[in-house]
């Protein structure tokens, strides 16, 4: 039955979703400048890559709903905080 595959398929969704995000702030860390890190008195531009490229690392090694959540806090934590510190720094904030 369709239903029994229900729980498979919503975690292979939430797997994914967190591999796209993941792969999303890593790439816009990476396109920053690395003194606007320090502008921002925040982490390096090397030490978030690591970050981020860690919770990628969670997703592809451990391909579970554990993964994606070390992924999923990592993102979340530079999109949240970090990402739109920089972008004022730079004069690009919305």
């Amino acid at each position: 039955m369709v239903l029994t595959d229900l729980p498979g398929v919503v975690i292979t969704v939430l797997v994914i979703a967190a591999f796209a995000l993941s792969l999303y702030a890593f790439v816009h860390a990476a396109l920053q400048r690395p003194d606007a890190y320090t502008a921002a008195d925040k982490l390096t531009k090397q030490a978030w890559l690591l970050i981020l490229g860690g919770g990628i690392l969670a997703v592809v090694l451990f391909v579970s709903v554990f993964g994606a959540a070390i992924a999923t806090i990592t993102s979340g934590i530079y999109l949240v905080d970090v990402r739109p510190k920089l972008l004022e720094v730079q004069g690009k904030s919305r």
